[in-house]
C-alpha cells in the first residue's frame, strides 16, 4: 500500500490538495480556475479526468471557485455535507445529479484499501469540515480554515505522520494591518483561523512518534510571509520541548505552486 500526496496551492486567493493510492485519488477543494488547476495537475504529473472525486471542505470561494467547471468537464464525483451543499450550489452552478454525493461531518467514506473520515472545524461557514485519510497505519490530516482547534479536534487528528496545518497569521501583522476592524476581528474569532502561534502550539499537542512532515498551510498573503510563520512556529515549538528537523519537518507551501508530491 502507497500512499502520495500534493498540496497543490494553500493561501488566500485558492486552496487545493490531491491525495492518491494506488487505486484511487481525490482532489480536496478546487479553489483556483479550472484552467489554474489543470497546469498544477501538470506540473505534478497527474490527470485531473483520473480523478476519483472531488472533497469538499465548505463553500467559501477559496475552496470551490474551479469545483463547478472541472466536475463538469470532467464528470466528477463532488463529496459535500448537506449544508454545504446548499451554501455552495448557487456558486458552483448545475451540477448532474448523478455527480453529487453527501458525505456527513463525522463520518467515515471507504474506497478500496483507503478510509477518508470528516471532522467539523471552527468557521464562519455553513459546516465547514476537513479530512483524515487513512490506509493501513498510514494517517495523514488535513486542517485548515478554523478559528481554533478543539480538543476534540485534537483526539480526531492525533499522531499522524502528516499534517497540513493551519498557520494564517501573525497576530501582530494582523492587527497593524490594512485590513478594517471588522474584517480582523472575525479572522481572530473562534470562528476564523489559527494563527502562527496558536497553529504550533496544537502542533505540539497532536504531533506523535510516527509524524514525520508538517505543512504550513492557508498562509494570509497580507498577514504573514513563509519565513515569519517557520520562525514563530519553530519557537513556540521550542518552548513546550519540540526541537524542529529532530522530531518531525516542517514545509512551506504556496498559492501558485505545488509540493513534491510524496508518499505519506
Amino acid at each position: 500500500m502507497s500512499m502520495h500526496f500534493s498540496v497543490l496551492a494553500s493561501g488566500s486567493t485558492g486552496n487545493a490538495i490531491f491525495v492518491e493510492t494506488e487505486e484511487h485519488s481525490f482532489l480536496v477543494d478546487a479553489g483556483l480556475s479550472g484552467k489554474a488547476m489543470e497546469a498544477l495537475f501538470s506540473e505534478i504529473g497527474r490527470d485531473m479526468s483520473k480523478l476519483s472525486g472531488i472533497l469538499v471542505t465548505h463553500e467559501h470561494s477559496d475552496h470551490v471557485k474551479g469545483l463547478g467547471v472541472i466536475a463538469r468537464k470532467y464528470k466528477l464525483p463532488i463529496y459535500a455535507n448537506m449544508s454545504t451543499w446548499n451554501a455552495m450550489e448557487r456558486i458552483i452552478g448545475e451540477v448532474p445529479v448523478e455527480q453529487k454525493f453527501t458525505f456527513e461531518m463525522e463520518q467515515i467514506k471507504t474506497f478500496g484499501n483507503l478510509n477518508i473520515e470528516s471532522f467539523g472545524v471552527s468557521h464562519d461557514a455553513a459546516e465547514p469540515m476537513f479530512y483524515v485519510f487513512h490506509q493501513g497505519d498510514k494517517k495523514l490530516v488535513l486542517i485548515t480554515d478554523t478559528g481554533y482547534v478543539s480538543d476534540r479536534m485534537k483526539g480526531i487528528i492525533k499522531n499522524a505522520d502528516m499534517y497540513v496545518f493551519e498557520s494564517n497569521h501573525d497576530v501582530s501583522m494582523l492587527r497593524m494591518g490594512k485590513y478594517p476592524w471588522s474584517i480582523k476581528r472575525r479572522i481572530l474569532s473562534d470562528f476564523g483561523h489559527v494563527s502562527n502561534e496558536d497553529a504550533a502550539i496544537a502542533m505540539s499537542d497532536v504531533a506523535g512518534d510516527r509524524t514525520k512532515r508538517i505543512y504550513l498551510a492557508h498562509l494570509s498573503l497580507d498577514n504573514n510571509m513563509k519565513d515569519l510563520a517557520r520562525m514563530s512556529v519553530e519557537q513556540t515549538l521550542q518552548t513546550k520541548g519540540i526541537v524542529v528537523g529532530e522530531q518531525f519537518s516542517l514545509y512551506d507551501t504556496d498559492p501558485k505552486k505545488p509540493t513534491e508530491l510524496v508518499l505519506v
